[in-house]
């Protein structure tokens, strides 16, 4: 059986989410923010034979997620999705998401499996102290902002001062930097933090200072300070050789997260 969740399932929903807090990194934080009464978002859970909650269904504004540890209703899922008329996104654990692509309406304009990875302990991470990594705060983004429009793979990123502001406002990301010849170099930084999870994102170094290891150096610094405050961190990854030098750091591969766009 599937129904819409409110707040008195808060927690048969939290047991269930966090059993996999980096995988229901958007799901955790969403839920935080939002609760289960907003307009723009919207919480269904599915329920088995015996009336436990097995699977999710989140939908926060065009984006649908949906999560389950093992076997839930994925045509029901589907359902909900196909009755909406207001989205263009389905995400999530390529496993799950595969499970209700099948029964989608909808014509789907592309699809993108990436490499999806998690980090829950520092024990392969560098322990040396890393003096000249340094965490920014809302005097350095103006620098922050112009190394990320510097990286060429970023294009079209669209970053700004009043984007990354409201971001560390909120307490949602984070970034560390490092700074050479009075500009910012690398840096690397997180989005989407809940109190069990965050993800990494934005890792770059500027292409005159490669070489160096700082991006290295920032994400390592980055990933020891946020696993000191209980939370796991996961990552998406296309490219092979960003994959060998976060698995260095700690990272394992636990699947794909899909993105399809209708």
């Amino acid at each position: 059986m599937i129904r819409q969740l409110t707040e008195q399932d808060h927690d048969i929903c939290q047991q269930l989410i966090h059993k996999q807090p980096a995988e229901n990194l958007f799901i955790i934080g969403d839920i935080e923010a939002f609760g289960y009464e907003q307009e723009f978002q919207k919480i269904w859970g599915d329920f088995d034979a015996e009336g436990n909650l097995r699977g999710i269904l989140l939908k926060y504004r065009e984006n649908f997620i949906p999560f389950s540890m093992g076997e839930f209703d994925a045509e029901g899922f589907a359902a909900i999705i196909n009755k909406t008329e207001d989205y263009s996104i389905v995400s999530g654990l390529k496993r799950i998401v595969t499970q209700v692509e099948p029964f989608l309406s909808r014509e789907i304009k592309s699809i993108r499996h990436m490499h999806y990875a998690k980090c829950d302990n520092a024990e392969s991470m560098d322990r040396q102290d890393l003096p000249h990594v340094q965490q920014a705060t809302l005097t350095h983004l103006p620098k922050l902002v112009d190394l990320l429009n510097s990286i060429p793979e970023f294009s079209g990123g669209d970053f700004s001062v009043e984007e990354r502001k409201h971001s560390m406002d909120a307490g949602v990301s984070r970034s560390y930097y490092v700074e050479e010849d009075g500009k910012f170099v690398s840096s690397a930084s997180t989005t989407a933090e809940n109190s069990m999870s965050a993800m990494i994102v934005a890792v770059c170094t500027h292409p005159e200072y490669k070489k160096n290891g700082y991006a290295t150096e920032c994400m390592t610094k980055l990933c020891r300070d946020v696993l000191e405050e209980g939370k796991e961190l996961c990552l998406f990854y296309d490219n092979p050789e960003a994959g060998k030098i976060y698995k260095r750091i700690g990272f394992k591969d636990i699947g794909y997260w899909s993105l399809y766009k209708f």
